[in-house]
């Protein structure tokens, strides 16, 4: 089936009236090293602009001031160790998480993707937080008992579940092997549940292929899903929305445009 928004607009997130930042939910993004810090900045824009209320970057100390120079209404928090990290996490204030873009593939996103699913969160995992668990799928598979979204491209979905031969199919296996809705990035994505749900975002913009356009995407579902939207759906509205930024900016996209095309699409959609 084809995803489209009468089928999940009324999940949309909608402002109140009488709401504040708080109600509208608080994304962690986990930032990379100071060499590799435009992924994760990307990512952050994103959820902010899709409506989250609060995001912050959570960063290894050393790359603290590149972040809180270069991102304004995005916060910064420091977190030296996976025991900093972890005290993070014990915020119930904090509403979803998304790991993964230039994290780096290596212990330490491990650990901090592993302590997010200790702590229950409703998660984003993308990009190096896939990748790290390569030789080693399972692990991350057993950890998955809270809400989460894998958003893997061709390639890093063949590290965790084989090479991609029918990707309707392949989508679908993934989730019901790791308990978690998958969104198989391409020009057509596809959204898989566990439970046998699926949508096929089609025919994305060939301009959607440039550097950071899965960071953004990836920030788009982060900042849903802490809004209060269940996965699945934070999923499919993300893609489409995804997409039609593309659409409406047109020729010379560059990442950093999508977000900035949001309150067009937003409106269209009554939002």
């Amino acid at each position: 089936m084809d995803n489209t928004p009468d089928l999940w607009l009324k999940a949309l997130p909608a402002l109140k009236s009488d709401g504040s930042k708080y109600d509208r939910g608080h994304c962690v993004v986990l930032g990379g090293p100071v060499a590799s810090t435009g992924a994760a900045r990307l990512s952050a824009r994103a959820a902010l602009r899709i409506g989250a209320g609060l995001v912050s970057v959570a960063c290894d100390p050393s790359s603290l001031i590149v972040y809180a120079t270069a991102l304004q209404a995005v916060m910064t928090k420091p977190v030296k160790d996976e025991a900093a990290f972890a005290e993070l996490m014990a915020d119930r204030r904090i509403t979803a998480v998304l790991l993964g873009p230039a994290a780096g593939i290596t212990a330490r996103t491990r650990a901090f993707v592993l302590t997010a699913l200790r702590a229950g969160k409703t998660c984003v995992l993308d990009a190096d937080a896939l990748t790290v668990f390569q030789d080693q799928p399972t692990e991350l598979f057993d950890a998955i008992r809270s809400p989460v979204l894998l958003t893997p491209h061709a390639g890093e979905f063949s590290r965790l579940f084989g090479k991609v031969t029918d990707r309707e199919s392949d989508a679908l296996r993934a989730a019901q092997q790791s308990g978690a809705v998958v969104l198989l990035k391409g020009a057509d994505t596809v959204i898989a549940a566990p439970d046998g749900r699926i949508l096929i975002n089609r025919a994305a913009p060939p301009t959607l292929a440039t550097a950071g356009s899965g960071d953004v995407l990836a920030g788009f579902t982060g900042g849903l899903m802490a809004q209060g939207m269940d996965v699945f759906n934070a999923a499919c509205a993300a893609a489409w929305i995804h997409a039609e930024a593309a659409r409406i900016f047109g020729p010379g996209l560059i990442s950093e445009d999508l977000s900035e095309a949001v309150p067009q699409v937003l409106r269209h959609l009554g939002r």
